[in-house]
């Protein structure tokens, strides 16, 4: 995992309308800022290339066009091999930054960097017709850029999910350069920048742009999109949903009834362990324990105590050695607004629908030890159950159940930060999930010991976090495919989980890669392997879902039979719960409770200006 920061200009000397000193200085923020993505590595490289000779007169050296300067910044966090590769990967004037990890369709040593193994792939092969299926033929979160010399072309992209975080500013009259990051470093007025599609593989002719006396014109006629072509590869693409229909006869089928099930949905269950066993594997593997102490987690799991962060912590105690710990991080935040009622006050800042729950939930909830428990919030409460389960369903394993507990005051002063970093997403909503992975991801807090009452401080420094994110898309996890299936049916459930698909690479997942990484760790995805997602898109919605059934049934079916199968009976009935609300992180203050999560937060993000 790295930080990548790209820039194309015309050369300092023949552009006025740049304020060179302004340019230097947000582009050392920006190389700053993915400087922390990657600690261990990070290196300069800059390419002065000179504006064409003009051809009428080429004995007196008449320019026609722009000397054009690309810096291209790359930084490394290590995680394959002993010892960090720098970046950016350079070799007869062709330069690559890789943000990514390769986990399928390439054999690649566990002392080796996928990055090396990538540049010489495009070194060896690369033109806008090959360069598709070359990305194709791999299965992993990633983002480059690549710069081929003897053609004069940038490629650019992020994988078809966009695990990876790309954001781009595009050229503009006022602000005539190209930046391409993998962070930004707040909101600046010297740049606009937004998520990069993954729509396809971006391809700019600077040899092109060199001819050209205006760059902003240059540069939109010098921009393509290769489409990524999924006949040509296994991996270009996102697999399309099944649309086929359940019998019209079926009967509900119930995963907590004694009786035996059809043989289509025990070979699904079957399956689907199989898939995600194998992704969790991929994924845990071969991690350097340089950065940790023996015996000390090199994987922590981003852990809520529900069924998808229960099911890939079972998973990845069978694939981490036995005498390391695994660490689960549980973050909860002082919530005043929540604490208020729980304790008897005035709920009037609270919505009606909440203030009865809240009041139900504090009974048990206000006092622990004849203290307030401002950090028991429900992630919390469900954490601890299921640490419970895991350690008795696995018993030779250390789980370091990591309690971080954020105050109030400390998520306040965190908030210009965390605002700068998930730029430019902006809404209410980003910003309560940002804050909680924010803090999780640093991972500091204390663990329980031998007795309930005896903390002690520990921070994870775990480098791997998995997320259970995608499973609820994939499996139908929301209440919106509830929704659809009363509103139209089968059908209507089937047209949603396509929208999910189709939503996931523009929804979350580049602003997550921002906020984790921050911290110098890596998120990675077991439920969003486009394998697990073909097997998955694959199977009849049927086998994945039942709307007919209760909450906690009917939802995310699949995923409960496989978690009963495996021993997590707790987990297997775990209801859906959004984790700005389990870990309370949002709607801290008096007001808040009826804000929409699509509202633009207010312009407090860091400005570098």
């Amino acid at each position: 995992m790295c930080g990548i920061y790209c820039s194309v200009r015309v050369s300092s000397a023949d552009d006025h309308r740049v304020n060179a000193e302004v340019f230097q200085a947000f582009s050392e923020q920006l190389r700053s800022a993915n400087g922390s993505r990657g600690p261990d590595a990070q290196t300069l490289y800059t390419l002065h290339l000179p504006a064409p000779q003009s051809p009428r007169n080429p004995s007196k050296g008449e320019a026609r066009g722009n000397e054009l300067q690309i810096e291209l910044f790359a930084s490394e966090l290590l995680l394959r091999g002993r010892a960090a590769v720098v970046q950016p990967h350079q070799q007869e004037g062709d330069v690559f930054c890789w943000n990514g990890e390769v986990f399928e369709g390439l054999d690649i040593d566990p002392e080796e960097n996928d990055g090396a193994r990538m540049f010489a792939r495009f070194r060896l092969d690369c033109t806008p017709d090959s360069v598709p299926a070359l990305l194709g033929n791999i299965e992993g979160p990633y983002a480059f850029v690549f710069y081929h010399s003897l053609t004069e072309k940038l490629y650019f992209a992020r994988d078809p999910l966009g695990r990876r975080s790309l954001l781009i500013h595009r050229p503009s009259l006022s602000f005539p350069y190209l930046l391409l990051s993998s962070v930004s470093a707040g909101n600046h007025p010297a740049y606009q920048f937004e998520e990069l599609s993954t729509g396809g593989i971006l391809c700019l002719d600077v040899g092109r742009m060199r001819q050209s006396n205006d760059f902003v014109n240059g540069f939109n006629d010098s921009l393509s999109i290769i489409p990524r072509r999924a006949s040509v590869a296994k991996f270009a693409e996102i697999s399309r949903v099944n649309t086929a229909l359940p019998p019209e006869d079926m009967p509900p089928l119930d995963p907590f009834s004694c009786g035996p099930f059809p043989k289509a949905w025990s070979d699904a269950v079957d399956e689907l362990i199989s898939h995600l066993d194998r992704s969790v594997m991929l994924r845990v593997r071969d991690i350097p324990v340089e950065f940790c102490q023996e015996g000390k987690a090199r994987v922590a799991v981003l852990f809520s105590g529900g069924i998808d962060s229960t099911m890939l912590a079972f998973l990845a105690h069978r694939h981490v050695p036995g005498d390391e710990a695994i660490d689960l991080i549980n973050v909860a935040f002082e919530n005043p607004r929540k604490i208020h009622v729980r304790l008897g006050g005035n709920s009037d800042m609270l919505p009606k629908r909440e203030r009865k729950r809240y009041r139900k939930v504090g009974e048990t909830m206000k006092v622990v030890d004849g203290e307030t428990a401002p950090y028991l919030v429900p992630d919390r409460v469900t954490g601890l159950q299921e640490v419970d389960e895991l350690r008795k369903l696995c018993p030779g394993r250390t789980w370091n159940f990591v309690e971080v507990d954020v105050p109030y005051e400390e998520s306040l002063a965190a908030r210009p930060v965390v605002e700068a970093v998930m730029w430019p997403s902006r809404t209410v909503m980003d910003l309560s999930l940002a804050m909680a992975l924010y803090f999780a991801s640093r991972g500091v807090g204390r663990i329980r010991g031998s007795s309930s009452k005896c903390y002690q401080p520990y921070t994870s420094h775990a480098r791997v976090l998995l997320n259970g994110l995608g499973s609820d898309e994939l499996l139908g996890g929301y209440g919106r495919h509830r929704s659809a299936f009363i509103a139209r049916g089968w059908e209507g459930v089937i047209d949603e989980l396509q929208l999910e698909l189709d939503r996931i690479p523009i929804r979350n997942l580049g602003r997550d890669d921002r906020i984790i990484s921050s911290h110098g760790k890596e998120t990675r995805h077991p439920f969003l392997s486009l394998s697990v997602v073909s097997f998955l898109a694959g199977l009849p919605v049927y086998l994945k879902l039942d709307p007919r059934l209760d909450v906690g049934k009917g939802d995310k079916t699949l995923l409960r039979l496989a978690a009963l199968k495996v021993g997590l009976i707790q987990a297997s009935a775990r209801k859906k719960r959004a984790m700005q609300f389990g870990s309370h992180s949002a709607r801290m203050e008096a007001g808040e409770g009826e804000r929409r999560g699509d509202l633009i937060i207010g312009s407090t993000a860091m400005d570098s200006s």
